[in-house]
């Protein structure tokens, strides 16, 4: 079965940070899960490089638009490189291919007779590329994102008619209650849309940086509709002389940031249902990354968790699991270095790096590297037989934090299972024998299964492990604990320096 899912497109008008990290790193944890399941999955990300804000940016860097889109497009492509993010293509909105596709598909809103010419005057945000309504604009004319004051615009523009599909967005709103997650997100969306909608400017004609109105050659396209279309745009070039539309389209899921809600939830559908294109199935949205302290990130507070500085000290596993465990997924969370630290080294290193260290060890030396072919210590089969099926519930749901919290469980155990039975011990005495080889089983199949469901938060360091173990098959179906004995019975482990060695 096709997966589909998608991130938000990174606008070119600055350098990536941690909320941008934050948002591919768990879409590529799902998009890795969904791959362990057999999925047929299509992972899109990229960068958005039209619009006001990009050309300002470049102007004041003594750019042209496209240079500074090619400069800072690279930086992005390279941090997601880094952080092992495996998306299946990247997506640039100045390829000419998106840009072709762009005109084809709004051409058709024009055709469908959902487009039409007028004067806009109101309150823009520059950073947002977004026209506030009243509703919208906080204490001293400013923007609520951005805390900026709105500037008044007054232009010709080609205009969407929006309004056209309030009834169509109800009624999907009501048949697909699951549409927007979390519920929260629902409820925002829903309440926007119960507002009443507007239509809104589809063009720009006092900026250049854009793609060309075919119809009018004199107006581009207001950013968001650009933007927006390279979901779909994507599939139609992703591969050379393939068009994967048919295959991927409509997307399982696309996953956003709360600040770009109302365009994906409300602006998004209505667009593809004027262009009669399929509706995707989810918009999940994710909350913002908070500083310890409580307030929002800012380099000139120094309260801002660098993702380089971070990938230097502790490495990429360490930062994926961090935020994967420390923020729940669509909720604002607060990270910081010490906490990131006291994770490291609790969690990281002394709960499955040293666990992992012990029962290759204990293998080795006490059954010359050889998994017993017992079965396992039907005590952990009762407590975790189910896990895996748990986990996959949580994914369904896109519950991140409670998967990996339902995996630590298991790890956890393990290493209070280690202390309970004392092999150690076993070994000293012969009669015991079989008691060792159970325990030793069971610790092996224990810390193999947790590595297969920890493998797409920490794909690095649990594939190093499972290899060690001899077992590096990162199949879901294999993630099970069985009382019938361990899958990997009678394999040889290898030796593996610590996954996770302590950070002072």
């Amino acid at each position: 079965m096709s997966f589909y899912l998608t991130t938000a497109i990174d606008y070119v008008n600055g350098v990536p940070h941690l909320g941008h990290a934050y948002e591919k790193i768990a879409t590529d944890v799902i998009a890795r899960h969904m791959r362990q399941r057999g999925e047929d999955v299509f992972f899109l990300t990229g960068t958005d490089e039209h619009g006001e804000p990009v050309a300002d940016s470049a102007r004041a860097n003594g750019l042209e638009p496209q240079q500074w889109a090619d400069r800072n497009a690279a930086r992005f492509k390279a941090l997601w490189q880094r952080l092992g993010i495996s998306n299946d293509f990247f997506i640039r909105t100045t390829d000419a291919q998106h840009e072709a596709k762009v005109q084809e598909v709004l051409q058709k809103v024009y055709d469908n007779g959902f487009v039409y010419k007028g004067v806009y005057e109101g309150w823009y945000c520059p950073r947002c590329a977004d026209f506030k309504t009243e509703a919208e604009i906080i204490e001293g004319n400013r923007c609520p994102i951005h805390e900026i004051e709105l500037t008044r615009e007054h232009e010709e523009n080609w205009f969407f008619k929006l309004s056209a599909f309030q009834s169509q967005l109800e009624a999907h709103f009501a048949q697909h209650p699951d549409f927007v997650q979390p519920a929260r997100a629902m409820n925002e969306a829903a309440a926007f849309l119960e507002g009443g909608l507007q239509d809104i400017s589809l063009s720009r004609s006092q900026i250049s940086w854009g793609i060309t109105v075919p119809w009018d050659p004199s107006h581009v396209f207001y950013v968001w509709f650009d933007a927006l279309l390279n979901y779909y745009t994507a599939l139609s070039y992703a591969r050379d002389g393939e068009d994967l539309t048919d295959r991927y389209w409509p997307a399982q899921l696309h996953v956003i940031g709360k600040d770009i809600l109302k365009f994906h939830t409300i602006f998004w559908p209505a667009v593809l249902l004027a262009a009669d294109l399929p509706v995707p199935e989810h918009v999940f949205v994710h909350g913002f990354l908070m500083a310890a302290d409580g307030r929002k990130m800012s380099k000139s507070l120094g309260n801002v968790l660098d993702p380089f500085e971070v990938l230097e000290t502790y490495g990429v596993d360490a930062l994926r699991y961090y935020l994967m465990r420390e923020v729940v997924f669509g909720a604002d969370g607060a990270v910081g270095l010490e906490g990131l630290a006291a994770r490291y080294n609790s969690e990281l290193a002394n709960e499955y790096g040293n666990l992992a260290s012990r029962t290759l060890a204990m293998i080795e030396r006490y059954r010359a590297g050889v998994v017993p072919d017992v079965p396992l210590d039907p005590e952990i089969v009762r407590e975790f037989g189910d896990l895996s099926e748990r986990v996959k519930a949580r994914f369904d749901n896109f519950e991140l934090h409670g998967a990996i919290a339902d995996t630590w469980e298991l790890v956890r155990r393990l290493n209070r299972y280690v202390e309970e039975r004392a092999p150690w011990q076993l070994a000293k005495d012969p009669a015991q024998s079989q008691a060792l080889d159970q325990v030793l089983a069971t610790l092996h199949e224990g810390i193999r299964a947790a590595s297969v469901l920890l493998y797409p938060i920490v794909p690095g360091s649990a594939g190093k492990l499972l290899a060690a173990l001899g077992a590096p098959d990162t199949d879901f179906a294999k993630a099970g604990l069985s009382a019938a004995g361990p899958l990997a019975g009678g394999v040889t482990v290898s030796s593996l320096p610590p996954l996770f060695p302590k950070r002072s």
